[in-house]
This record gives structure tokens, sequence and C-alpha cells, in this order.
């Protein structure tokens, strides 16, 4: 399977870890060869639930025996994907009652610029230095690394960038800006939190100079920080929110909301200012609202505080600097990218799946399913513990 694996199948890196799947339940997955793997990264942030949960997998085969899909996006009622629109508007604070579901994150991210340039009538973007918000032409044009974006120049324009948590930067937003977009925790850049009251501040600003604020939840959303939504831990409202990743249980969805009275400008001059033809399958749908339900009828996320105290408790030692993010989105942050990189490496030898982030080149990423028991987490972090150690001795480089 690997030989067709690096064959046929297009590679995103010159070098893949091509570990061969066999399957995978719970916390572990398991390879061809039979060798356990504690994942401590849940396909970056996108199995909350851990690998195959019943609830989900019930909910994917019951749709599968009703009917798959039926019509394009927004012209038939489709009960999965109305009631997964429904729960979200009962769980996030008004006026956010109206979503637009997509197949992906990043398909969610062109969609809510394509709303917010509609609905305000401006061009202007401002996006943060070091966001990630996806891959496609409209979320590349929102990265400032020049390095990943020089090669598929020319993107879309009137984009423009401030820093993240700089509060002078806010004056670049003005009445020419249509939205200022944000990832509630930045990702890439080494989960970097909002502080002192940042996020409260770009929404006043905004409010000031009638911008949109949109935040992409797309990795700290569906509980992962302890709430729901990331940006409930910081007392602000975005116009849009984007979700992904964790949202589908594990398979492929995304999403934007906004209110009533922003969304419906996309139903007309011109009609299907936005469209898709899968967005809101009914399978994917299905799989979503039984991850929602379980998350926001469980004691998940307030779980999810009492693990990331744990891993806290656990993971000290003098290669990690620090660990920033919240919740069960965390990054080890140690002194250098070769050190970081074998953590990594060493871990998969060991039985434990980490993983890089994109900018932050010293970070280790600890995003594991949100169902991870206490047992697994004081297991994963111990064989961490080991590899420090190592390395610290000088045999484990």
């Amino acid at each position: 399977m690997k030989e067709d694996f690096l064959r046929y199948q297009a590679q995103t890196t010159p070098h893949p870890l091509a570990l061969e799947i066999s399957y995978a339940r719970g916390s572990y997955i398991y390879s061809v060869q039979g060798k356990e793997y504690l994942d401590f990264v849940a396909g970056v942030s996108a199995t909350s639930l851990g690998h195959c949960h019943p609830r989900v997998v019930n909910a994917i085969k019951e749709q599968a025996d009703k009917y798959l899909h039926v019509m394009v996006y927004g012209e038939y009622a489709q009960g999965p994907a109305v009631e997964l629109a429904k729960l979200l508007a009962t769980h996030l604070p008004a006026p956010l009652d109206k979503t637009y579901l997509t197949n992906s994150g990043t398909e969610a991210i062109e969609g809510a610029l394509k709303l917010a340039r509609r609905y305000t009538g401006r061009t202007e973007i401002l996006a943060a230095r070091d966001a990630y918000h996806g891959n496609t032409m409209g979320s590349l044009s929102l990265m400032s690394f020049e390095e990943r974006v020089k090669p598929f120049r020319p993107l879309i324009g009137d984009v423009s960038f401030l820093n993240f948590n700089v509060e002078e930067d806010l004056e670049r937003i003005t009445t020419n800006t249509a939205a200022v977009i944000l990832e509630t925790i930045q990702g890439g850049a080494g989960f970097i939190v909002p502080q002192q009251n940042y996020l409260q501040k770009v929404k006043a600003r905004c409010e000031e100079t009638g911008a949109l604020l949109i935040l992409d939840e797309i990795q700290p959303g569906f509980g992962r920080t302890g709430k729901l939504f990331g940006f409930e831990n910081f007392g602000v409202v975005p116009d849009i929110v984007v979700m992904g990743k964790g949202m589908g249980g594990g398979l492929p969805i995304g999403a934007f909301t906004a209110s009533a009275e922003i969304m419906d400008i996309l139903m007309d001059n011109p009609k299907l200012g936005h469209i898709t033809t899968f967005g809101g399958n009914p399978v994917i749908s299905a799989a979503a609202l039984a991850t929602l339900q379980e998350i926001t009828e469980t004691a998940l996320m307030a779980e999810t505080l009492e693990k990331e105290r744990l891993i806290r408790e656990i993971l000290v030692h003098p290669l990690i600097e620090e660990i920033r993010g919240m919740g069960l989105m965390l990054a080890l942050i140690t002194p250098s990218e070769d050190i970081a990189t074998n953590i990594i490496l060493k871990a998969q030898e060991k039985g434990l799946i980490l993983f890089w982030l994109l900018f932050e080149k010293r970070a280790v990423r600890i995003t594991p399913p949100l169902t991870i028991s206490l047992e697994e987490l004081r297991k994963g972090c111990g064989i961490i513990l080991d590899i420090l150690h190592e390395i610290k001795s000088g045999t484990g480089s």
C-alpha cells in the first residue's frame, strides 16, 4: 500500500509520514502491521469524538439507508441538514442564527469573504499576519507567509494585514474595510491566544467603522477550548463565524453562520451568490448533527479543561519552554525546530501520534480527541517525557 500511495496519490510534501492504516477506534489508530498508535492529534483537530464514535457511525448508517445526495445545496429540505442548522442556532449567541453548510472549512472561508463584501458593498479585507485560513485561492490570499503565497500569485486583491494582539494596528480598520477576519486562537502561528480583551477591541472598532468581524473557529470550535466555540471564552460575538474540522466527527464539512439579515443577502442580486453541489450532504450532516448532540449533551466540554490541567501538570521539562493554547488545543514550544521534529518522529516510533504546526516550527501539536481518557493522556504524556529525557541526556538525537 505504501508503494502505491507514493506512486499514485498526489503528495503534499516530499516526505510524508506514510503510516499504513488498517483501522481506528476511539483514541487509537492501528497500522496494517498491527501496531497500535495513541492519537494525540485527532486528524488535526478533526475527529472530535475519537475514531468511529458509535453515535456518529450509527447516524451515518441510518441516513445511508434513507437517501444520499438528492439535489444541489439549498433546493430541497433535507432533515439532517435542517436539524443541524437549527441546533447550531440554538447553541450560538444571537444574532447568529442562519447557517450555510459547505464541504470544508476553506470553502466556508470563501463564502464568508463573499458574504462580507456583498453585504457591506466594500472590498477591503484585513487579515492577521501568520494566520492560516485554508489553501484555496481566496483563503490563501489571507496568508502573509510569502514563501507559500508567492508561487500562486496573483491572488484576490485588496487584502491587507495587521498583527494579532497588537491594539495599535486596529486603526487600519476603516470605513473602506468590508471585514476583519481572524482565527479566534491563531493555529499555525503557534496556538496564540488573544490577550487583554483584544477580540472585544477588534469588534468595537468594526462597529465604529461598519466593518464585519469574521472569526475562524475551524480549529478551536466544537468544544476544544472548553466552550462550544472559542470566542465564547473572550466575551465577543462575531458577525460571521466559520467552522469545520471537528464539526463532522471525522467526515468532511464546513459552515459559516451569520444573522438572517446578513446571510439572506446571498439569495439574490445575483441569485446563486454562493452555491455548492454537495454542501449539506445528508450523510455528512447526520454525522455532524450526532457530533454536535454528543458534545452538547455530555460533560465533554467541561472535561476538556480538566484534561488540559492534567497535561500541563505532567508535561514539565527543561526542553518545554511553554505550553500555548487552551483546552485540548495545545502546543508544546521547544527550543528549536530540530527538537520538535525529533519529538514527533520518536513519538511515532513509540506508538504516539504527534504533529507539527504550519508556521511555528518549534511547536509540537497536542490536539487529541475530546473523548480521550485521563489514563490515555497519562500514557501519552509519559511517552513524551521519556523522549524529552532521552534528548536531554543525548541518547535520543
